[in-house]
């Protein structure tokens, strides 16, 4: 039984029972646990709990990769709250047999703590080194370890993936079939070169935090190419749409022969399921923590998440890490994690004179945060203002401090990439004056009268900052659209909707995400939040009920009347597309 994901090489997708475990993965680049490549396995039944049979499989994964001539794999038993998960570093070149060490291991210590024989364990038998050597063998491929070497050599990146591998970056890439590789010899490496790279990673702000330094990088004269979790954008223009926010995306903007400066939204979801597609990068940024994706892949906490998002810190080597001094969890975690705490930083906050921004200008660093009004840039001791903060479109007037944070962090960031000054200020006194600056992000319509807010708002702490939003803007009556995914717990969902009822909605249309059930029955979400907005006290009269996503919102945009605040978190492009056609700007 080979390594168990999504990728056309692994040949299962999920393990039958007897199996003994409920996942196997690959994480083919640095990762929550390691700077480089590694295998993870869940472990199912019993002997999940049993203390010995977790340390038998560690035994066996070391004896196993010490036979098969492995540089030390360092098992790891992750014990959180939903279970645990078991973890190993694995050369890059043969991960498929790694899972199959692991599933191996795994597999004997469980059927010495008493659970039936499984099927690996019996088909290696007493062979299993043997066979497994013979498999790592035949995965090796040559050449590509002949590339590698020769583009570490060259100062390169190699970006791969099943199907392809890439040298260079952008502009700079070149790319072969992964069963078709050229000689090192062969390979134009004059022509090959790497390209500006930023990472952005965070709870919420993400996408625009990239929007925004690629507008900075256009305003530079650059070709900017991103990927968000609406797609994947060279120039300004779509060259792929939907959620590209995980390795995928990164890999299809490296590749991209007119990009000059690559900006990689990098979240959650990606990180733990495959590990980061690059390794090398100039800057990352962290945005926020924020309660999110609880059981998940090991996540038990806000802590647990921090040390996820902080693996964007592994690739720096020299780069600058940006991240939110505001975050109590954030830079705690910071501090404890090498690779994060040996990071040059560079800090953003809702207050000039917080003292880590103090402490850091005094040593040189680079810091962004509001004084007197006034968004301040400070690098190198010299300081320049970005603007008013009222006046910045993205700010609406002030109302959104969350907006003041991400122009902070982008600013940075596009210091840090080095960027001219005068495409970081043009951006942030422009960017999000037109609804479509940021689609999908606090976009500001009118209808009716009524002030239409349209956002992709997706968590309890999205949803606060958005409301917060529209209660500032002091509506005479206030409507809102809820819905969440099913990949969150009860409480989770239920605390959305606690979220909406502190801010006394004058009506809330509950839709469903049929796309988004993610293993619940139709209707089970929606059952969450109307009765969580009940015990939150909301009225049932303010409650409608209304499954389709599309009619849900129009529901509250046929009631609209002058005065009024729409709020829309609305998570399908092809509806947020729609509403737009009878909005006004």
């Amino acid at each position: 039984m080979a390594g168990v994901d999504t990728k056309p090489r692994d040949p299962v997708s999920v393990p039958e029972p007897n199996h003994g475990f409920e996942d196997s993965r690959r994480l083919t680049g640095p990762n929550r646990y390691f700077g480089d490549a590694a295998v993870t396995l869940t472990p199912l039944g019993p002997a999940a709990n049993d203390s010995r049979a977790l340390a038998g499989w560690a035994a066996r994964v070391q004896s196993m990769a010490m036979a098969l001539g492995w540089p030390d794999p360092k098992p790891l038993i992750k014990r959180h709250a939903a279970g645990v998960l078991l973890v190993f570093r694995a050369p890059q070149d043969v991960l498929l047999t790694a899972t199959e060490v692991s599933e191996w291991a795994w597999e004997r210590a469980a059927a010495e703590a008493g659970e039936a024989a499984f099927d690996l364990a019996q088909d290696l038998g007493d062979d299993a080194a043997a066979v497994l050597g013979n498999r790592a063998a035949a995965e090796r491929s040559g050449k590509l370890t002949a590339l590698r070497a020769a583009a570490m050599r060259h100062g390169v990146p190699l970006i791969e993936d099943d199907a392809v591998v890439s040298l260079g970056a952008g502009s700079g890439s070149r790319l072969w079939p992964r069963d078709a590789l050229p000689a090192v010899e062969a390979v134009p490496w004059g022509v090959l070169h790497d390209v500006p790279t930023a990472l952005v990673t965070g709870s919420n702000g993400k996408t625009t935090v990239v929007r925004l330094l690629a507008t900075m990088v256009g305003a530079a004269g650059l070709t900017a190419g991103y990927c968000c979790t609406e797609g994947v954008f060279v120039g300004g223009d779509a060259v792929s749409q939907g959620d590209y926010s995980g390795p995928d995306g990164a890999r299809s903007v490296l590749r991209h022969p007119a990009v000059q400066a690559a900006i990689l939204e990098t979240a959650r979801g990606g990180i733990l399921r495959r590990g980061l597609a690059v390794r090398r990068a100039d800057v990352a940024v962290v945005t926020n923590i924020s309660a999110d994706h609880f059981g998940e892949y090991g996540i038990g906490d806000a802590e647990d998440l921090a040390e996820t998002k902080l693996v964007v810190a592994r690739v720096l080597a020299g780069g600058t890490l940006v991240l939110n001094a505001d975050d109590a969890t954030l830079m705690s975690v910071t501090a404890r994690l090498p690779h994060a705490a040996a990071a040059r930083q560079a800090l953003f906050a809702r207050d000039h004179g917080h003292p880590a921004l103090a402490a850091l200008r005094e040593r040189g660093g680079m810091t962004c945060a509001v004084r007197d009004g006034v968004l301040v840039l400070s690098r190198g001791g010299e300081e320049s203002s970005l603007g008013e903060v009222a006046a910045l479109p993205l700010t609406v007037g002030g109302a959104a401090p969350y907006n003041i944070a991400n122009l902070a962090a982008a600013a940075l960031a596009g210091s840090a990439l080095g960027l001219p000054a005068a495409a970081i200020l043009r951006t942030v006194q422009r960017f999000g004056a037109a609804p479509l600056d940021n689609p999908g992000r606090l976009e500001r319509w009118h209808h009716r009268g009524a002030l239409v807010l349209i956002d992709y708002a997706h968590n309890p702490d999205g949803l606060d900052q958005l409301l917060r939003v529209a209660r500032a803007l002091q509506p005479s009556r206030l409507g809102v659209l809820l819905g969440q995914a099913g990949n969150r717990d009860d409480d989770a969902i239920a605390e959305l909707a606690r979220t909406a009822a502190r801010y006394a909605p004058d009506v809330v249309v509950i839709k469903e995400l049929p796309l988004l059930l993610r293993g619940r029955a139709p209707g089970e979400v929606s059952a969450l939040l109307e009765r969580a907005l009940l015990a939150a006290g909301v009225p049932a009269e303010r409650i409608v009920a209304e499954p389709d996503e599309e009619a849900a919102a129009r529901r509250l945009l046929d009631a609209a009347k002058p005065g009024d605040v729409i709020v829309l978190p609305v998570h399908t492009r092809a509806v947020r597309e729609r509403l737009r056609a009878g909005l006004t700007a």
